[in-house]
């Protein structure tokens, strides 16, 4: 393949994730955070390829992400869109690169899914020569849905995928055998891991009192929420007043995205932000990519400070200069959450941190997006519950300073405001934290735990009680390994510098009970729970 690479160093993780691709056969999915550089792995992927190969960007506005990704590779290629897509795509190469990589005749084209498919009949003939498909945001991918029809349109190709979070919103699988198209998995790093090194920045959440009624919004096909409920719920709420108001308290004068339900509203914010002294525009899918372009360099000289949209940014948009996301659109969705949240977290000269204003829940409902997940591309078979990651803390917002963070912590680490408890006469109004318990209902499990450890009551050799003295005791004897492997879990968690507080709040939210609960379970119970706990 022809190409004129310019200077560009792989990262470590990003040569390993090439390196795990390869050495995987049929089409892989490859997971990494946002922030990650997909994008430039995607263009390094067209450069060493030997065979035709396509990049598919599953929404027109990414094409000229992805062109640009190819471009800095060295890799001329054609792009399947309107003389207005084209035009577009080599003016911002010029403008990165001081030339163009466009050449229609290239065999190593760029394209939108749409465009694939509305040329379908037309590129029947060339279709069978590509040996190899790219696309983002894969976790779109089903056979037989848009995307899933867009790379089956290349019978001799194998694939590559790439997104930050493997699973949708409607608990659909990715796996070939389920539904999906991929037949294996490899791993980047971690938001976290990002974050640690300084290839992300840390992040600060604040989430204020809600105005829309979370209760009223209906989750559609999608597994996400409907257009039409998030619509009624948000335009009869405060929440355009909120979204400036709470701006301009927690982050004044940083350039900011929101996210808002639809057109219309994304209006009436971007009218208010001006009207309070905050250059604001609204963009959406149907702005020109000129007119675009325009307003996010704008954006980026801090010309404009507020970017109000539906979604445009939530997947796969590379805006680095934004230092505050606004969340004035619920979603069932946590891989748009996270893609939302990631906006905040690229790094720029001078940030110390992204900041999220959540004025809709969605920090709460999904926990905070660099909590460890044990992605797996066979799914568990639908229609089953969906099993809560026990790794994933819930998030509690301080009733002061209205930041967010794990409710492992009693205390405010942000302010040190400590909320008095609803009640210290229910395990679950203190968060599994034995110490705030009000100390008849502690002395009360105590008696439960004495009275399971105490003499069996059961005359073992009577045929009437037999049966219960051996219950009894194989009770016992599974509370005594259940009660070492809590021991030794407790121990871990105090060489982290957690203290007894955290400890037991994040036993309860890790298992699902309470410590001093736990040791008077049955035997089964018992070796369930203690099986857990060995595997954590």
């Amino acid at each position: 393949m022809e190409n004129d690479p310019l200077s560009i160093v792989l990262r470590e993780d990003q040569q390993k994730l090439i390196a795990d691709y390869e050495a995987e056969t049929g089409n892989v999915i490859a997971v990494a955070p946002t922030g990650f550089g997909k994008t430039v792995v995607m263009g390094e992927l067209s450069r060493r390829s030997t065979k035709p190969t396509v990049a598919i960007a599953h929404r027109h506005e990414l094409v000229g992400q992805i062109s640009a990704a190819v471009a800095r590779a060295g890799v001329k290629h054609n792009i399947i869109g309107s003389q207005n897509s084209v035009s577009f795509c080599i003016q911002k190469q010029i403008n990165l690169f001081g030339r163009s990589f466009y050449d229609p005749r290239a065999p190593c084209p760029v394209a939108p899914v749409a465009a694939l498919l509305s040329r379908r009949a037309r590129l029947v003939r060339w279709s069978p020569s590509i040996g190899l498909w790219m696309i983002d945001e894969a976790h779109h991918v089903l056979s037989g849905n848009k995307w899933g029809t867009g790379v089956g349109m290349f019978p001799n190709a194998t694939g590559v995928g790439f997104t930050a979070t493997p699973i949708r919103a409607d608990r659909k699988s990715l796996a070939r055998s389920q539904g999906g198209v991929f037949d294996a998995m490899v791993l980047g790093p971690t938001m976290r891991e990002l974050i640690n090194r300084g290839s992300l920045c840390e992040y600060r959440i604040f989430a204020p009192p809600q105005s829309i009624n979370r209760a009223e919004l209906v989750v559609g096909a999608s597994g996400d929420f409907s257009s039409a409920s998030m619509r009624q719920v948000a335009h009869k709420s405060q929440i355009v007043g909120d979204i400036v108001s709470h701006y301009l308290r927690i982050a004044p004068g940083k350039r900011g995205i929101t996210f808002v339900v639809d057109v219309e509203q994304a209006n009436e914010v971007a009218a208010a932000f001006t009207k309070a002294g905050v250059p604001a525009a609204c963009v959406s899918a149907k702005t020109p990519d000129a007119v675009r372009d325009q307003v996010m360099r704008k954006f980026e000289a801090g010309i404009l400070l507020q970017l109000v949209n539906v979604d445009l940014f939530g997947e796969g948009v590379d805006v680095p200069a934004v230092e505050v996301v606004s969340m004035g659109r619920p979603t069932e969705s946590y891989g748009l959450y996270v893609q939302q949240f990631g906006r905040a977290l690229r790094t720029i000269a001078g940030k110390t941190h992204g900041t999220i204003i959540d004025h809709v829940g969605n920090v709460q409902r999904h926990g905070l997006p660099d909590a460890p997940r044990k992605w797996t591309l066979i799914a568990e078979e639908r229609g089953k519950k969906r099993k809560r990651d026990e790794d994933v803390m819930p998030v509690t917002t301080c009733t002061e300073c209205f930041q967010a963070y794990e409710a492992t912590t009693a205390t405010c680490p942000y302010c040190g405001h400590k909320a008095e408890p609803e009640s210290r006469r229910s395990i679950e109004f203190v968060d599994g934290d034995l110490i705030e318990l009000d100390p008849a209902t502690l002395a009360a499990m105590r008696g439960e735990v004495e009275k399971i450890d105490g003499p069996v009551p059961f005359d073992v050799n009577d045929p009437r009680t037999g049966a219960m003295a051996k219950h009894w005791t194989a009770r016992q004897e599974a509370q005594t390994d259940l009660r070492a492997a809590i021991a030794l879990w407790a121990g871990v968690q105090r060489d982290l510098g957690r203290d007894d507080a955290h400890i037991y709040r994040r036993f309860f939210h890790t298992f699902g009970v309470d410590i001093m609960t736990a040791q008077t379970l049955g035997a089964t119970e018992a070796n369930q729970l203690k099986d857990k706990i060995e595997c954590y």
